[in-house]
């Protein structure tokens, strides 16, 4: 049964932070499918792919992977100048919703807590994705710019969708899958209050945790003890969610 703690701060989230008009449907298929939009369209602009030019596929996804894990393990598990809204939505919400206790949501409004808001979808296409391909098509080919954006895309379309599965109920079919199970115990150990500020901040593949050493200790358990670091900054955050001016939660 969901810990009272959990389900009020849940109860209250709903009530201050969604929109009663709110599909987590919709939020699923817009944040997805213009993702996979763009990697198709990207796709298609091939032409004549030299197989020196193949070698953006695997440079593209270390860096989504490693760009993943320093964004988590830095402005959204500590306060940065400029960024703390990042923090406040993912280290004081987020992980309220979702602990180690109870990793599991209870509908498809859950889905306000877990994906980004398609406004990031824009801002990483438009602010980042866009730039960097542009760039890498002027100075080295079109065909590389192409296939770093429909890369970095696809690995967006992975993290999110890789992240609904481990808030899915464990006994569901995709949570059944043995990499799956592994995953998600890796993310689970993320969200104990006592560790998540100091491993586990791969979200899809552990590559960099490997490669950093922040993989959790063999003998961390599933369950969240006694909070401290991050977990003390959860304790002594209000009992109510964020204001409305907090970007996680979508508006419609």
């Amino acid at each position: 049964m969901i810990p009272s703690s959990i389900a009020e701060f849940r109860e209250a989230f709903q009530r201050e932070r969604v929109s009663r008009t709110y599909s987590g449907t919709v939020h699923l298929l817009l944040t997805v499918g213009a993702s996979l939009v763009v990697v198709l369209y990207c796709l298609l602009q091939l032409k004549n792919v030299r197989a020196v030019e193949w070698l953006t596929i695997p440079a593209t996804f270390l860096y989504a992977n490693l760009t993943e894990y320093v964004a988590h393990r830095g402005p959204m598990h500590h306060r940065f100048r400029g960024l703390r809204m990042v923090f406040k939505d993912h280290t004081l919400e987020h992980h309220r919703y979702f602990t180690s206790e109870w990793m599991e949501l209870d509908g498809m409004r859950d889905l306000a807590a877990i994906l980004f808001p398609p406004f990031n979808l824009a801002l990483f296409v438009g602010g980042t994705g866009i730039l960097v391909a542009v760039l890498l098509g002027t100075w080295i080919s079109a065909n590389v710019g192409y296939l770093f954006l429909a890369v970095a895309l696809g690995y967006y379309a992975n993290y999110e969708l890789f992240h609904l599965a481990y808030h899915m109920p464990e006994n569901s079919q995709v949570g059944r899958f043995p990499v799956m199970e592994k995953l998600r115990l890796h993310h689970t150990r993320h969200h104990d209050l006592q560790l998540m500020s100091r491993c586990c901040f791969n979200i899809t593949y552990p590559i960099c945790d490997l490669i950093f050493g922040t993989m959790a200790p063999r003998a961390a358990s599933k369950t969240a003890p006694k909070a401290n670091g991050d977990g003390a900054a959860i304790s002594r955050a209000s009992e109510a969610p964020a204001s409305r001016s907090s970007s996680r939660a979508p508006t419609k």
